[in-house]
């Protein structure tokens, strides 16, 4: 049994793919960050990114820009989580590898990142890079 690609030791098909493929929606913005963090890793899921992104702060963005996969994630550590209501946080680093500079190791992304439950739905409303 694999574990899913955002870290837990579920297999996908009981993690993440379940979000993914539009079976079930995510109860926490834990949840839908995890889920969010496969979505770029696998490459090739724009579409859900775009639905799961607050519309006011994704004006810029197209599916197939989102599809692109631009880098290559590795691995995800989620921090902290919290939850007050409809709005949630969650801290997380994430390291991944451009194809530009693959023999210089790992990169790693810090970030908070907020989230606002609308109609029974979480979405991503945006982030702040830690160093």
């Amino acid at each position: 049994m694999k574990s899913c690609i955002c870290g837990k030791s579920k297999p996908f098909s009981k993690c993440c793919e379940r979000f993914l493929s539009g079976n079930a929606n995510a109860k926490t913005p834990e949840q839908l960050m995890r889920s969010r963090f496969s979505a770029y890793a696998l490459g090739g899921y724009g579409e859900y990114l775009l639905s799961t992104w607050l519309s006011a702060s994704a004006s810029d963005l197209s599916v197939a820009d989102l599809s692109e996969k631009t880098v290559s994630w590795q691995r995800l550590e989620v921090i902290s989580s919290s939850q007050k209501g409809n709005h949630g946080m969650v801290e997380f680093k994430a390291w991944f590898s451009k194809p530009s500079n693959s023999d210089d190791g790992l990169e790693m992304m810090h970030e908070v990142s907020e989230f606002v439950r609308m109609q029974s739905r979480w979405f991503y409303v945006g982030g702040v890079l830690l160093d």
